[in-house]
């Protein structure tokens, strides 16, 4: 690893799950750090773990794989985006037609694998005026859905795994997220959330989306009201969520496949 970052060098982590490809860059930067002062302050072999090394030690800039088990580096990038000061990210691929296109389409700057030394210091240069893409932007890079929601709490970059994630629901600005032992606020629209987990998530109503896979059956609302004639029933928790007359038609395909 360098020596620690002065107030004149940039603070740089480095996420890539192959080691080799790791050593690589931080000879790379150890060989422009008389062109762009920098030190490697940490690594990581995925997302996930980028996101607690980033925790431990804010950066300036990630040096990020686009292709990696567990997170990869467009969602990585998305959750970088709910930080109050987001580093710079940079993102780095072997020869990916759909990712260079995307990149070049929304001016977002990228490195190709094998990465060159002054193609590096250039990227590293316009790092120190760059912020990070739009989250709408960084939603449209990401191939497939993520694996994580977040939110930020307290300071702090909370991550939720979706396989945990009971229902959404939303409420006025925000949208909850429901595990079996919280409730987490997110800063997203259920709609979008819809459209991105469609496979995952069921509309119940209006303002709910239920985990298929958290669903235990469905009874009559006794109270028998106007919009809500059925509930429907999870595992692990209590609660039962409305069914809206509008989605019943829908859910009720569901509901037999569960009684079958």
């Amino acid at each position: 690893m360098s020596a620690l970052p002065t107030a004149s060098t940039l603070s740089v982590l480095v996420v890539d799950d192959e080691a080799p490809a790791r050593a690589r860059m931080r000879d790379l930067l150890a060989d422009i750090a008389s062109e762009v002062p920098n030190a490697v302050v940490a690594e990581a072999g995925n997302g996930l773990l980028a996101l607690a090394a980033i925790e431990a030690h804010p950066v300036d800039v990630v040096l990020v794989d686009i292709r990696m088990p567990k997170m990869d580096g467009v969602e990585l990038a998305r959750h970088l985006s709910q930080l109050e000061h987001p580093p710079a990210v940079i993102f780095v691929t072997a020869y990916d037609v759909y990712a260079v296109q995307a990149f070049e389409l929304n001016a977002i700057d990228y490195l190709l694998k094998p990465v060159r030394a002054q193609r590096l210091v250039v990227a590293l240069q316009k790092a120190r005026q760059s912020r990070l893409p739009a989250p709408e932007v960084l939603a449209q890079l990401q191939q497939g859905a993520r694996t994580h929601l977040s939110c930020h709490e307290r300071g702090r970059l909370l991550l939720i795994p979706l396989v945990d994630v009971l229902y959404l629901k939303a409420d006025l600005k925000y949208v909850s997220a429901r595990t079996a032992d919280r409730e987490y606020l997110l800063d997203e629209s259920l709609t979008h959330l819809e459209q991105e987990f469609s496979e995952r998530f069921i509309r119940l109503h209006r303002s709910v989306l239920v985990a298929r896979d958290a669903i235990s059956g469905f009874e009559k609302n006794e109270a028998d009201e106007a919009e809500t004639q059925w509930q429907a029933l999870l595992r692990g928790i209590a609660e039962k969520l409305p069914v809206s007359r509008r989605q019943w038609p829908l859910v009720k395909s569901y509901a037999k496949q569960l009684s079958s």
